[in-house]
């Protein structure tokens, strides 16, 4: 494995776990309904975190690739969310994560 392709998939797993861990901080500090849809998201984040970890057991640069552009997608997701509810943390955390991981990317591909 490279130097572009470990960081490439430490970038992005750090973002899947950093996402992870905002998903169970709101399934314990929520309540009632808001609470179900919290633990949905954590669900959807273990998915994230577990496809995450596959490029260092297995070396796949399409698979990496894969899930580093997913994790871009919920970054910039993330970051629009901070956007419409005017947070500069939750808006610049994500974006900055996001484009570290494509520039990880990009440095992946070249």
């Amino acid at each position: 494995m490279s130097i572009p392709f470990l960081f490439c998939a430490l970038i992005t797993a750090v973002s899947a776990v950093i996402s992870l861990g905002f998903s169970i901080a709101a399934a314990f500090n929520t309540a009632s309904e808001v609470r179900n849809v919290a633990l949905y998201t954590c669900a959807r984040s273990v998915a994230l975190v577990l496809v995450s970890a596959v490029p260092f057991f297995t070396g796949s640069t399409p698979w990496l690739q894969a899930i580093a552009c997913s994790m871009i997608i919920v970054q910039v997701c993330d970051a629009a969310i901070g956007v419409v509810i005017k947070d500069r943390m939750k808006t610049f955390g994500p974006a900055g994560t996001a484009l570290l991981n494509l520039a990880a990317v990009i440095w992946l591909l070249s």
